[in-house]
């Protein structure tokens, strides 16, 4: 199984908010709506991220499509697009403020995210993602008011950048949350799971290792890949979940994302590391006011994780989030 090569498995992540369009000011009958954009022009923009869509769910509130190196969401007025790989995600943010202006008249960013932990082997990244410096150069090239940010030691293994807006503009008002959990030196007996030469197609996968039940009722959409791989979208009314995983033992990786709006996460995340058993992960969640989980602290404050310790923990106040970064490592006794 371990003649494949290396794979960087972390991935890069953006997320676009755009001002809706008042009926009273759309005088040019514009959608504002980024679900009227064709699958066509999608494809087109993820050319110049170096990925290709493979396949798509949709439901009355979102569009998932599940791609070549990962996934990407499409709301009325939000896009989230994460890429692993040596995508050069970054060169498509132009390009994708221009597709929303011209197809449905969204021309104001009200706030903005970029993210990604360290890679495995920046070397091997095209530019501008070598360094999370030049990815920041190139972004302020684009926002007159973005603020660069890394969470995590920055003489440990595990760094976690964040490049954002601090525009005077009203940011999301609408409670919103999302938790992220990537995780590194997967269990080798969990990861055998996810290759093809073990596993017949990506719908079984998706029910033996659990994942079907992380947010039961959820419409999923999984890819198996050869020899080895397996991404998943998951759509639950307003929300979804994603999940990216890279098995090969030298890099392996896994990462899960969710915006789904619970009170409490200690079940999900207890789901998702029975499933991967991680060495060691970081965990993200931002939270602003009103969202239900509370002020995003609180997460990390709700009792122990039973098979890891807690050795590092951030909070962060954005302009209308809350951040709190939490890494964990394996106690070395046998996990749950």
């Amino acid at each position: 199984m371990e003649s494949v090569s290396f794979f960087e498995g972390p991935e890069k992540l953006i997320e676009v908010w755009w001002t809706p369009i008042l009926e009273a000011d759309n005088s040019c009958g514009f959608s504002g709506n980024l679900r009227t954009i064709s699958r066509e022009k999608w494809s087109e923009l993820l050319s110049l991220v170096k990925c290709t869509i493979l396949s798509e769910k949709r439901n009355d509130d979102m569009i998932a499509f599940l791609l070549s190196e990962s996934s990407l969401f499409v709301s009325k007025e939000r896009v989230i697009l994460k890429t692993c790989g040596q995508t050069t995600l970054l060169k498509c943010i132009k390009p994708l403020l221009e597709l929303a202006k011209n197809e449905c008249g969204l021309t104001e960013v009200q706030d903005f995210f970029y993210s990604r932990m360290n890679y495995q082997e920046p070397k091997l990244q095209p530019a501008p993602h070598q360094t999370f410096q030049q990815e920041v150069e190139w972004l302020d090239q684009m926002f007159s008011d973005g603020a660069g940010y890394a969470l995590g030691r920055w003489n440990g293994p595990d760094t976690w950048y964040l490049y954002t807006l601090h525009n005077i503009l009203p940011g999301v008002t609408q409670p919103d949350q999302t938790l992220e959990i990537l995780m590194l030196d997967l269990d080798r007996e969990a990861m055998n799971k996810f290759y093809k030469s073990s596993s017949s197609n990506a719908d079984k996968v998706t029910r033996v290792t659990g994942i079907s039940e992380f947010l039961p009722g959820a419409l999923i959409d999984a890819a198996l890949f050869d020899p080895c791989g397996y991404s998943a979208n998951g759509l639950l009314d307003n929300s979804y979940f994603s999940i990216h995983i890279t098995p090969q033992e030298k890099c392996s990786y896994a990462s899960f994302e969710t915006n789904v709006k619970v009170s409490c996460y200690k079940e999900l995340i207890s789901k998702v590391l029975k499933t991967f058993k991680p060495g060691r992960f970081l965990m993200t969640l931002f939270a602003n006011e009103g969202a239900p989980c509370g002020f995003s602290y609180k997460t990390f404050q709700e009792g122990s994780i039973p098979g890891y310790k807690l050795d590092d923990l951030q909070l962060s106040q954005m302009k209308m989030y809350n951040l709190t970064y939490g890494h964990y490592k394996r106690i070395h006794e046998k996990l749950p």
